[in-house]
């Protein structure tokens, strides 16, 4: 799997500074201000710091702006990089500046003089978030985006070391959701997927695997409906992290993990449809934030489980207008195999519920395409039977800097999903799309559970660059969920 570049953090080392190979990157604040590290770099640049910060282009930079002089007197590296950071940033500056310099980085080493600067562990996350690059399958260029390790240079390296350790957890729990999404569906095949889960028992994970049989005798006809047409088996993992107090009821994290989505019988247009790769989108995030739980010692109790089923057609497909029975006993009108995320999820909630007793229980989907239109690519969708839960949640997302915006649930919407022939059918109609799933979701959901729908079809990968991100797949969603435990569960 892809990792966070290697970051160090060092004393400062002037004699280290003017001999770097690669790029240079110092802090100044927005008045121009330099702490001594930086005076004795402006010494050794001739001046250059001083000179740039009396020009109306340092004058125009913003917090966590980086402006490069490239070939600096004074020095062996190729470029110096001006950081724009106050010595006292906010989270968000800092993460900003390191994004900033992964941009620039290009491949090349880094060596970073923050000094006094505080918050050099955000600084760092920023930087190894904003370096990823899938070039697993590539042959060639396969370097071009990836980048060498980089120095941070503080007055407390051990102190930062410690502090940027549990957030680097953070970005290698994105990177494997990243990695999982990244990936195409013949390498990632359902029997794949559920191996690279398993190895994570190595980290203290316990992992269980589910397969087709063991479903079937637990009444899960919902899921194994979906993926009956293809000749990956279906299969629902479940990951355990117990670092909580013992015997305490965990949180429940449930991901749809549609390998591949062809629409099944009621098949997508082919335009596009290579992007199906990503309908796994939600068992991804469940599986990173595992990872990053077990990786920073979390504690707190937690359990992950996913459904990952492929849908396709064939002469064993679910067809529409089938009716198939849930494990919770209802039955459902298949209206449109397109619609089969809902029909993965719903026994898997159900079998969280039953299993675990959760004190809570969050779901995450690339559910639908009326979700992105609802809200582009910008905030996923958060439905919610529970207040408190919900404003956790949104809390937690917006200190992370990843968009959430919550839509409503009532009776109305609910009555469009009413079936002549079943207790309900898997699709209301073409208006408030998103809002009928998680109304389909909510007759999955125990009266007593505090449950949170996610629809992230529109943040899972994204047409232009996020904060941290290049276009493409995000790992929208592992910081916001680390981030709601640590404050719920371990604060």
């Amino acid at each position: 799997m892809t990792t966070p570049q290697t970051i160090r953090f060092a004393a400062t080392d002037l004699d280290a500074i003017a001999g770097a190979q690669g790029r240079v990157a110092v802090a100044v604040t927005p008045e121009g201000k330099m702490d001594p590290g930086a005076r004795r770099v402006n010494r050794l640049a001739k001046g250059a710091l001083a000179r740039l910060v009396e020009t109306t282009r340092w004058e125009k930079a913003k917090p966590g702006d980086v402006i490069s002089l490239a070939m600096p007197v004074g020095f062996e590296a190729e470029a110096l990089d001006v950081i724009c950071l106050p010595r006292r940033p906010s989270v968000d500056q800092a993460r900003r500046a390191g994004a900033e310099l992964a941009k620039v980085q290009g491949g090349k080493p880094l060596l970073v003089l923050l000094g006094a600067t505080t918050r050099p562990e955000h600084v760092a996350l920023g930087l190894a978030l904003r370096a990823y690059a899938f070039t697993d399958h590539r042959t060639s260029d396969k370097d071009d985006d990836t980048s060498p390790e980089a120095t941070v240079m503080v007055s407390k390296p051990d102190e930062a070391q410690a502090a940027a350790a549990p957030l680097l957890a953070v970005a290698e729990g994105v990177f494997f959701t990243r990695d999982l999404v990244n990936e195409p569906a013949n390498i990632l095949t359902t029997t794949e997927f559920a191996d690279r889960l398993t190895e994570m028992q190595s980290l203290g994970l316990t992992v269980e695997v589910l397969e087709e049989s063991d479903m079937q005798a637990l009444g899960m006809g919902s899921l194994l409906s979906v993926g009956q047409g293809s000749d990956s088996p279906s299969k629902l993992v479940v990951m355990r992290w117990d670092g909580g107090a013992a015997g305490e009821a965990p949180l429940a994290l449930v991901g749809k993990g549609v390998v591949f989505d062809t629409g099944g019988i009621s098949l997508k247009p082919a335009a596009g449809m290579e992007d199906m790769t990503m309908d796994m989108g939600g068992a991804g995030v469940v599986a990173g934030v595992m990872r990053a739980l077990a990786l920073r010692k979390a504690r707190a109790n937690v359990v992950g489980l996913v459904g990952l089923v492929e849908n396709m057609p064939s002469g064993n497909a679910t067809r529409p207008g089938d009716v198939v029975k849930s494990m919770k006993g209802d039955t459902i009108e298949v209206i449109n195999t397109d619609a089969e995320g809902r029909l993965v999820l719903a026994d898997v909630m159900w079998y969280a519920q039953e299993k675990f007793s959760p004190r809570g229980m969050i779901d995450l989907a690339t559910l639908t395409g009326a979700c992105i239109i609802a809200l582009g690519h910008e905030n996923a969708a958060v439905f919610s039977n529970n207040d408190d839960l919900a404003g956790q949640f949104l809390k937690a997302a917006q200190a992370e800097g990843e968009g959430a915006w919550r839509l409503p649930l009532g009776k109305a919407y609910d009555d469009l999903i009413k079936s002549p022939i079943a207790d309900m059918k898997n699709v209301g109609g073409r208006t408030a799309g998103s809002i009928t799933a998680a109304q389909f979701l909510q007759r999955f959901v125990k009266d007593d559970c505090a449950w949170v729908h996610l629809d992230i079809a529109g943040v899972t990968r994204t047409p232009s660059d996020s904060a941290y991100a290049a276009k493409g797949v995000s790992g929208w969603g592992v910081m916001a969920l680390n981030r709601l435990i640590a404050d719920t569960l371990e604060g």
